[in-house]
């Protein structure tokens, strides 16, 4: 074929150019508008708890999204390092998702589960008394920071806006229900379970008061990453459908 044509003239070649990008993006993009969802549907997928919620709002805060990650690829490296590759699904609540690249330390997409309440304390203190060679800072503050609790209804009404399944319930006892998560004895901790199934209690022994700290929420946040899917019966071919 001559290209000639092409070659020589610096406008052709760019209509040209355009044509072929706008072929490309059209293959790509309109197949999704005949798709009910990109996102596939995973039995045990939830909103975030009010205080795991509070604690990703922290853990952006704070950046460390900088050096962690949350998306396991489908390599087999990464896979057998961290576990099963990450799912969209996991991220489906997620506002802004923690997907990424950037790794300084390592993943965080399973750490849920991995430690105790007392270690990821005991971590985010002083994470050379755990882990000699880490290079991350240390956040002793947390555990003394009270975490505010006045604005956690309009987050999740926020968040309900934006596509996460909050009900007016969820929103309601919002604020109960982020106590009651660091509170085994109450009555309330057994509600939050009905309303958010597989959350888990925070205990550590660092808390000073029963009044729920940045720390406690932070905490909270960690254990449920990758805790939502079961993946021991999670089977790609689509039986896990909510």
């Amino acid at each position: 074929m001559n290209h000639d044509i092409f070659e020589k003239n610096s406008l052709i070649l760019l209509i040209g150019i355009l044509i072929v990008v706008s072929i490309g993006g059209l293959v790509q993009i309109a197949p999704l508008f005949w798709v009910d969802s990109t996102i596939e549907q995973v039995r045990g997928m939830r909103p975030y708890t009010p205080l795991e919620q509070a604690g990703r709002d922290i853990y952006v805060r704070e950046g460390c999204y900088n050096c962690h990650s949350q998306m396991i690829r489908t390599l087999r490296d990464e896979v057998e390092r961290y576990g099963h590759y990450s799912l969209a699904a996991e991220s489906m609540y997620d506002h802004p998702f923690q997907w990424g690249s950037k790794r300084t330390g390592p993943d965080l997409a399973r750490v849920g589960g991995k430690y105790s309440d007392q270690w990821h304390a005991d971590h985010l203190t002083d994470p050379r008394s755990l882990v000699r060679e880490s290079i991350m800072p240390g956040y002793p503050w947390l555990a003394a920071a009270p975490l505010r609790t006045d604005d956690i209804k309009p987050k999740l009404q926020t968040l309900r806006l934006v596509g996460v399944p909050y009900t007016d319930a969820m929103i309601e006892s919002a604020e109960r229900d982020l106590k009651a998560q660091i509170n085994p004895e109450s009555r309330a901790a057994r509600e939050l379970l009905t309303r958010y199934p597989k959350a888990k209690i925070v205990l550590f022994e660092q808390r000073a008061t029963k009044e729920p700290s940045e720390m406690d929420a932070l905490v909270a946040y960690l254990q449920i990453l990758g805790q939502m899917v079961d993946f021991a019966t999670f089977d790609a071919s689509g039986p896990n459908l909510r």
